[in-house]
């Protein structure tokens, strides 16, 4: 130990190693303390951030207090109008259409094959050209076959100078035979011989008649008018009448036809019309809806697919712009019946639920009522309806969600016609709306045309 330390110095170190533990024991607990506390304070402000999100989210029908546009009260549980858009039912005329696809077929299809055998000198044609009847396709060599005519014209005339000789000898036998200068069983071998050489000339004439049938068939032509596809062999190759490929294939566009398939419970009502007499039309559509080609319904096939439960039916169409094109994909719209007179609304109104097909009807005290409706045929915009609507009637076609049989509501502006409802009281001047309300307020007027419609059932 050392001289200078003193029990004294002793005992202020030990005081002064024990205060350093205490406060390093306290600043500890303090850090302790300090994050249980933040934790705390950060639980706290996401549940009052949580609160606050669901209140703002909460549907205006579930609670009070919150307000619309021009002050009422949102929602049917605060004691306010709902705010409602409503449109009023209409009367036109309603096609009763049924949509199927079809694919595009040609009147008629033919794969141009050589009928003999050589080498191909040309094709005349420009792949995809349109062709009249009779037009040349294809040449074939036909100097073989030339040949081969001449030859069987050669023995032809061979023949018949042989036939011609064969009767001179006949008739100077049968004068010999009057005056009893010959025998006459040299007449009957003449006679046959006769006959024998007239078989023959009859035979080298269906010989040169072939043959000239074989030198016709160098000439390929088209059997009726239509539009050839990418030709099979280039000029040069040898043709065979065994080719499988063919030449070219040429279909027939002017007409087409288009084949679709259409349930099985539409054929007494298509049969109705058949056995009038009556012509059924039909619309070819592209894949965006449009309409592409107009014609009418030609057949109807004589039995039902028992594994799909649908008929197939054919349609003819004009087709003079080329706008159908064989094998193309489009949807067949047949008409069935056209009805005229018919209430129509908005599909946006129809509604389905444990009542059944109903809509809400706006009454003269700005009420709702539910009322059950039976829907007819349909578009995409508008349903016909059979009953329970009528013609003038006001139906919801937006805000249903907060509806209920009875409830108050407030009808919304039409932006797009620039009228403000009567039921609705405008703004104070400088208040900025409701940007949910902005967006309902700013949506495109949902009024029916007046001018007839095509539906489908």
């Amino acid at each position: 130990m050392s001289p200078d330390y003193s029990p004294s110095t002793q005992t202020a170190d030990w005081q002064a190693q024990r205060t350093a533990i205490l406060f390093n024991e306290n600043y500890g607990g303090i850090r302790r303390k300090t994050r249980r506390r933040r934790l705390i304070l950060a639980g706290v402000g996401a549940a009052a951030l949580i609160a606050v999100l669901a209140w703002a989210m909460k549907p205006a029908g579930q609670g009070g207090g919150r307000s619309g546009p021009g002050g009422f009260t949102r929602g049917a549980g605060g004691g306010g109008p709902v705010p409602v858009r409503a449109v009023a039912a209409t009367t036109g005329t309603v096609d009763v259409t049924v949509d199927a696809l079809g694919t595009v077929a040609a009147l008629n299809t033919a794969t141009i094959h050589s009928r003999v055998d050589g080498p191909l000198l040309k094709v005349p044609f420009r792949e995809g050209q349109l062709v009249k009847g009779g037009d040349l396709l294809a040449q074939i060599d036909p100097s073989t076959f030339q040949a081969a005519l001449d030859q069987a014209e050669g023995q032809l005339s061979k023949d018949e100078a042989q036939r011609a000789g064969a009767r001179v000898d006949l008739e100077r036998y049968r004068g010999l035979l009057a005056k009893d200068s010959i025998a006459r069983q040299t007449v009957d071998a003449q006679r046959f011989t006769v006959q024998q050489l007239e078989g023959a000339v009859r035979a080298d004439k269906a010989a040169v008649e072939n043959v000239r049938l074989q030198l016709t068939f160098t000439r390929i032509t088209a059997p009726f008018a239509g539009r050839v596809g990418l030709r099979q062999v280039d000029p040069g190759n040898m043709v065979h009448a065994s080719d499988a490929n063919g030449i070219v294939v040429l279909t027939q566009t002017h007409p087409i036809y288009v084949v679709f398939a259409v349930p099985s419970e539409y054929v007494p009502q298509i049969n109705r019309h058949f056995s009038r007499g009556d012509a059924l039309p039909v619309e070819a559509l592209d894949r965006d809806g449009k309409v592409v080609a107009s014609g009418k319904l030609a057949a109807v096939d004589n039995q039902i697919d028992t594994t799909t439960g649908t008929i197939k039916l054919k349609a003819l169409f004009d087709n003079s712009d080329d706008s159908l094109f064989p094998d193309q994909f489009v949807t067949a719209r047949l008409r069935l019946d056209t009805l005229s007179g018919a209430t129509l609304v908005p599909s946006a109104a129809v509604q389905r639920g444990a009542p059944g097909t109903f809509v809400y009807v706006v009454n003269a005290d700005n009420t709702v009522s539910l009322r059950k409706m039976s829907p007819g045929p349909s578009s995409g915009d508008l349903v016909s309806v059979k009953d329970g609507v009528r013609p003038g009637e006001k139906v919801v076609i937006d805000g249903l969600d907060k509806l209920r049989d009875g409830a108050q509501v407030a009808l919304i502006a039409d932006s797009a016609r620039g009228a403000a409802s009567p039921a609705t009281p405008a703004p104070p001047p400088g208040q900025r709306p409701h940007r949910r309300h902005t967006a309902s307020s700013a949506a495109p007027s949902a009024q029916p045309p007046a001018a007839p419609v095509r539906m489908t059932s």
